[in-house]
């Protein structure tokens, strides 16, 4: 499997954050996509999921930053658990 990274990002509107990310260059994956989120492919190996507030909320109840930060939340992937060695 091919390690990759998911980079993160909770977006106010989805609409907005697709068409700026598509005009850097980025690629919209349909199967990760939905009215909720959307997959922006980079690389093989790097995508930015942005996330309706909602959405994110489904993932950690930390509060979203406000517009004037900057916080990510990145997710990498491995094999199997096994792979992660350092989690017991």
């Amino acid at each position: 499997m091919t390690r990759m990274i998911f980079v993160n990002l909770p977006v106010a509107d989805l609409t907005v954050a697709m068409n700026f990310y598509s005009a850097l260059g980025f690629e919209n994956n349909p199967q990760f996509t939905d009215e909720t989120a959307a997959c922006m492919v980079w690389s093989e190996a790097i995508h930015v999921m942005l996330l309706t507030h909602d959405k994110w909320r489904t993932f950690t109840d930390r509060p979203i930053p406000p517009s004037s930060s900057s916080e990510v939340m990145l997710a990498l992937s491995f094999d199997s658990r096994a792979a992660m060695r350092w989690i017991p």
